[in-house]
């Protein structure tokens, strides 16, 4: 009997040199949500959280601690904003929306180190972080699709 053909290997993988190249690329402009939630509660330094959406979507609930700068305005007002020299963090609804990646571009044209939270507000909320909204914080159950429902990291 032959050996079936790999839908995987059909395009051979990247030398490693290339993988290499475009992982650690990947890492120096997207952070997850795992991670800016453990740099907001440990009110690490120097980091900025952007919600970039409409006024209606951040009314709707926000990452707690972030601030809200829709991408048409960063241009305008990023400098009132964002102190210079800090890393700002940008996201958007989730990961079908590319809102995050618009406004990372945005404060890259404007000099800023920036990186793009990966999985978006929609992460945020179903990983069980902290929600804000003006009625006050929140936090939805931990959706086991997305993390573990223990609590605990997955020290991935």
């Amino acid at each position: 009997m032959p050996t079936p053909a790999s839908a995987v290997t059909a395009v051979p993988p990247a030398p490693n040199a290339v993988a290499l190249a475009h992982f650690a690329g990947r890492l120096a402009v997207e952070t997850d949500v795992s991670d800016v939630a453990a740099d907001l509660a440990a009110a690490v330094p120097g980091i900025v959280v952007v919600d970039s959406r409409s006024r209606e979507s951040w009314d709707q609930g926000h990452v707690q601690g972030a601030v809200h700068l829709p991408t048409a305005e960063i241009a305008a007002r990023a400098a009132e904003v964002v102190s210079a020299g800090a890393t700002v963090v940008t996201y958007c609804w989730g990961p079908g929306c590319n809102g995050a990646t618009r406004a990372a571009l945005e404060f890259a044209r404007l000099g800023h180190p920036v990186k793009e939270m990966i999985g978006g507000f929609e992460y945020w909320a179903r990983e069980g972080f902290p929600v804000e909204t003006a009625s006050g914080v929140s936090r939805r159950p931990v959706d086991p699709l997305t993390a573990p429902v223990t609590g605990i990291a997955c020290a991935c």
